[in-house]
């Protein structure tokens, strides 16, 4: 168990714009931050950020709630892990109790594989480090890569002992689970018998962007004809090699502060340049390049450098990836290296200066580059220089942007020396059948929208549940504060008509809102917002300098993701920069008392309209004296309803 001392200073010290900027690119807007949904697929911000409220909301999955809940939702941590990640970032001292074997057993399937592959990636460091056989083969060969002892310590690079099972034994005898040893990988077992997958290899282990240990690649460094040179974790759980990149956990405050990331082949690329002192640089693992993948890296920017080694054959087999980055959206520039380099040699050979000033001078757009080398490849066959025109027209056609299209379009013309309207016809056509296929596709989702839309135009608007939600909303942003209240005070003048007298009272948001409700013995009819309204006002009560944030932390996790999206809500409109277009929406803090009076009053007017159509309701099957006394109660809450509406400038 974590002490609530420590919880409360994390949740005290951590910055929830901080820690979310860690994953997802965020850029200023108004008093909020905004950035592309880490949780689906999107081209348009809809993902929101409050430093103010320190909450977080994601319009496009519905998803939100504090710092905690956001490494919960995208990381998978558990309550537990998510303090800690947090109190590492912060350096602030985590006070526990050791987990005993049995609640390391307890723990849900998924938190044991991260256990595991955290044991795991602990126990090959202390291999390579601390036995002879890791020191004299797997620190010989990094040292021979190049790699300093901090290199080795940033990237937790290890080894796996020689032998059948060593790791499997002692992973057992620490009291690991053999189910979770097979499911995450590390462990290969065959009826009775039971072997290191890692046998005999140095390690790498691969990290998400928050660092926890999902998976290990492992080279071998034998002459073992049979055995793969390099050999990579299962897929489980946690770990999906499409959706994962090598170093992006190092990488991430770089790119985002760089706005690029240098896209490399191999793991020692990636150590290699990080260590040279260029950081903003991930690789696929030798896998094809995923939409996954480049999503990942679209989070924190929108430009990507791809390097290539300078053998032709790899970077033919490259450049398919290009398409895929361009249908993202993204940004793409490709650089090669001397033939007989790669990013590892090249970044070995020069120093920082060097190999700064070689990207910056060889990096070219992709067009140019793809066109260039094509054209080479091509220039003496009209067949071949056809198939290339095509070829780099249908990766102009995967990009979204039109204009960008159109500026591609006149650097080919330029670069293959062939008509702008030969090229544009090019794709059109190349586009006719995707254009054909998106139109159908469109049709369908509009068809099922306007059905969506019917059945919504038919829906009633529940006014009982806005109205509550609005109290709680007020509550939760306003409640502490004290404002100038105009009370109404029913009386009866010289004609013996009711008229409302105004009176101005200073009082607390809450206390005015507590009252108004008790004296008409009006009740929350959700249970969520009950609950809510009711936890609201006592920690009010209890406690006169109520800050939001320390509420939400102790809420349960059902009322933090109603606070969210309750309080996130108005803030949807800078999502549309409607600034911008000399669009300024009137501020609430402008008129709390206002928008408290005519909250309540319209949750009058609703109630009493309501009291209105029972008592005509029931009018119906009673005699005539109880008619004429419920008509007469019927008239008075028509009065009181005329009253109210006119002071709410309602239609009557």
């Amino acid at each position: 168990m974590i002490s609530k001392s420590t919880i409360d200073q994390v949740f005290e010290t951590a910055r929830v714009e901080e820690v979310i900027g860690d994953f997802v690119q965020l850029k200023k807007s108004g008093s909020s931050f905004k950035g592309l949904s880490p949780f689906s697929d999107e081209r348009s911000p809809s993902f929101m950020v409050s430093p103010v409220k320190q909450i977080w909301k994601d319009f496009s999955s519905g998803k939100g709630g504090n710092v905690v809940a956001f490494l919960m939702e995208h990381e998978h941590f558990t309550y537990p892990e998510a303090i800690k990640y947090l109190a590492n970032k912060y350096n602030i001292e985590v006070e526990e109790t050791e987990q005993t074997n049995e609640q390391k057993e307890q723990a849900n399937e998924r938190e044991s594989l991260y256990l595991v592959s955290e044991y795991a990636s602990t126990y090959f460091q202390k291999t390579l480090h601390k036995t002879d056989q890791g020191k004299s083969i797997g620190l010989s060969y990094f040292k021979e890569r190049g790699f300093t002892e901090e290199t080795i310590k940033t990237f937790q690079l290890g080894y796996s002992l020689d032998e059948w099972q060593a790791f499997t034994d002692e992973a057992l005898k620490q009291g690991y689970n053999i189910d979770y040893l097979e499911k995450s990988g590390v462990t290969i077992v065959k009826g009775e018998k039971r072997f290191d997958r890692f046998k005999g290899r140095v390690m790498f282990p691969i990290r998400s962007m928050s660092g926890r240990v999902l998976g290990f690649g492992g080279r071998i460094l034998g002459n073992d004809k049979k055995a793969a040179k390099y050999l990579n974790s299962p897929e489980s759980d946690i770990y999906h090699k499409s959706k994962v990149l090598y170093g992006i956990f190092n990488a991430k405050q770089s790119i985002a502060k760089e706005d690029n990331c240098y896209l490399v082949e191999g793991y020692t690329d990636v150590i290699q340049f990080h260590q040279r002192g260029i950081h903003n640089v991930v690789s696929s693992s030798g896998t094809a390049l995923t939409p996954d993948q480049i999503r990942l890296i679209n989070r924190l920017t929108k430009n990507i450098t791809l390097l290539f080694d300078g053998d032709e054959a790899g970077i033919r087999a490259s450049l398919r990836g290009v398409d895929l980055i361009l249908e993202q959206g993204m940004n793409v520039k490709i650089c090669t290296f001397p033939e007989g380099d790669d990013p590892d040699s090249f970044a070995r050979q020069n120093t920082l200066e060097e190999l700064t000033l070689y990207l910056e001078e060889n990096a070219q757009d992709f067009i140019q580059y793809k066109a260039s080398m094509l054209f080479e490849a091509s220039k003496n066959d009209p067949i071949k220089k056809a198939e290339t025109v095509r070829d780099i027209i249908n990766s102009i056609s995967k990009i979204p942007d039109r204009i960008k299209r159109e500026i591609y379009i006149q650097e080919c013309s330029k670069i293959m020396d062939i008509s702008e309207n030969v090229l544009y016809s090019t794709l059109a056509q190349s586009s006719k059948k995707e254009f054909q296929e998106a139109s159908k596709k469109h049709h369908q989702e509009q068809k099922a929208f306007d059905v969506i839309k019917n059945q919504q135009g038919q829906k009633k608007v529940d006014v009982q549940y806005e109205l509550e939600r609005k109290i709680i909303q007020i509550l939760l942003l306003y409640g502490n504060r004290t404002e100038d209240f105009e009370d109404l005070i029913l009386k009866e003048n010289d004609k013996n008509e009711l008229i409302l007298e105004p009176v101005v009272q200073e009082a607390r948001v809450f206390e005015k809102i507590f009252l108004d409700l008790q004296e008409d013995e009006m009740e929350f009819t959700n249970i969520k917002f009950k609950d809510l309204y009711y936890k609201i006002i006592d920690t009010l009560n209890r406690n006169p300098d109520f800050a939001l944030e320390n509420f939400a932390k102790d809420a349960d996790t059902d009322l933090v993701a109603e606070m969210t999206t309750i309080l996130m809500e108005d803030e949807r409109y800078t999502l549309s920069d409607w600034e911008r277009q000399n669009i300024f929406p009137k501020k609430k803090t402008d008129s709390i008392a206002q928008l408290v009076n005519e909250t309540i009053l319209s949750l009058r007017c609703f109630l009493i309209s309501k009291k209105i159509d029972a008592l005509s309701a029931e009018t119906k099957n009673n005699l005539q004296v109880q008619y004429r006394d419920i008509l007469e109660e019927v008239i008075g809450y028509k009065k009181l309803d005329n009253l109210l509406s006119r002071k709410l400038n309602k239609a009557l």
